[in-house]
């Protein structure tokens, strides 16, 4: 099983924090709270708020289900393409 490389696990946690950026002000604009915003798509209210600091857990970077970034956008009533941030870090083992 291959090692996770620093300089990787450096770049997505940044793009972790560019997609809580991204959610929050979505969530903003959609004129909802955070908590009805997890409501609807079936998350609790801690880990929404999670997701909103770019975490899991302290020190560690989100990385939510395909699924709840699907729910997610379907709530904030935005398309996939712009909740999720462009420029993907490159995630292959190298």
């Amino acid at each position: 099983m291959p090692r996770r490389n620093d300089k990787i696990e450096a770049e997505w946690s940044v793009y972790s924090q560019r997609f809580a950026t991204s959610l929050r002000s979505a969530r903003q604009r959609a004129g909802l709270s955070q908590e009805d915003v997890a409501y609807r798509a079936g998350l609790t209210r801690y880990t929404y708020q999670k997701y909103e600091k770019g975490e899991s857990r302290p020190g560690s970077p989100a990385n939510p289900t395909l699924r709840t970034v699907l729910a997610l956008s379907q709530v904030l009533e935005i398309s996939l393409a712009d909740l999720v941030p462009g420029d993907a870090p490159d995630l292959r083992s190298r």
